[in-house]
């Protein structure tokens, strides 16, 4: 059993909801990355989506895509992410961590060498934005042989029978991007939502996590009610943008609006 199952068949019996923050690695400098890392989970993370820069984000909305540009002006390499992650383990072994990011970079890294490096480093899945399950067998592969999870993307125009194909290919949980747009952009219908989320678990066996316009407490309890998982990725992006130099502020921040949204997710349950 993966981290990220165990994880989500641990809140299941709870009753609580996996609160999964963004942040890009490396930004705004590789030094920040790490305890900011250790101090999402002290506010209440559940599992963490670390971003591979790259400079090409075709999902992502300005926010983000300044993001990877801070990222990359210090040279942060794939190989530089894994490091992040497998010093992130020296203090915690149980938090899952996912890598979202492009294919190119793991293509130039080589199927087999970077999901035996991930593993090795302690990650846990790969969310590749631009890999669609259809082209998907060679990568599968080699991640099923080292046992990283795949998390697919399911958007509002997804058809039954690909939600079907997706589910049967990944693993993790499904990821609902809920808004047509980038990362950051419009505004969220809970009712569509909540439709979209009931039809999605018809057809898999997989949790379901919510992301793309998620930005505040009342929007994360609202997804939280209908959904397996919230993920939260440009309002904390913002808190860097807004915080760069300044550590201690880029902390608080993001970890003072994870507070809020897990206080706000937990008394969805209550």
């Amino acid at each position: 059993m993966s981290r990220i199952q165990a994880r989500f068949e641990a809140l299941k019996a709870s009753g609580t909801k996996a609160l999964i923050p963004y942040v890009t690695a490396g930004d705004p400098e590789p030094s920040v990355t790490v305890p900011l890392m250790h101090k999402m989970v002290e506010a209440g993370a559940n599992i963490i989506e670390l971003g591979v820069p790259f400079s090409d984000p075709m999902a992502e909305g300005p926010v983000i895509q300044k993001a990877m540009e801070r990222a990359l002006s210090h040279d942060v390499t794939l190989t530089e992410v894994l490091g992040m992650v497998k010093t992130f383990r020296q203090q915690d072994n149980d938090t899952p961590v996912l890598l979202m990011g492009y294919l190119n970079p793991i293509e130039v890294m080589g199927y087999g060498v970077f999901a035996k490096s991930a593993a090795e480093a302690g990650v846990d899945g790969v969310l590749i934005v631009d890999m669609p399950p259809e082209e998907a067998e060679a990568l599968l592969a080699e991640t099923n042989a080292n046992g990283l999870d795949v998390v697919f993307l399911v958007s509002p125009t997804t058809t039954d029978e690909r939600i079907q194909a997706i589910s049967r290919a990944g693993g993790g949980f499904v990821y609902y991007v809920s808004l047509k747009g980038v990362t950051g952009a419009g505004n969220l219908d809970t009712n569509e939502v909540a439709q979209k989320v009931t039809n999605i678990k018809r057809f898999s066996k997989l949790p379901v996590g919510v992301g793309f316009g998620i930005k505040d407490a009342e929007s994360a309890s609202q997804i939280s009610a209908v959904a397996d998982a919230i993920v939260v990725g440009s309002a904390l992006v913002k808190k860097i943008q807004e915080n760069v130099g300044e550590g201690d502020k880029i902390e608080k921040a993001i970890c003072g609006l994870l507070a809020e949204m897990r206080e706000a997710m937990d008394n969805v349950k209550a």
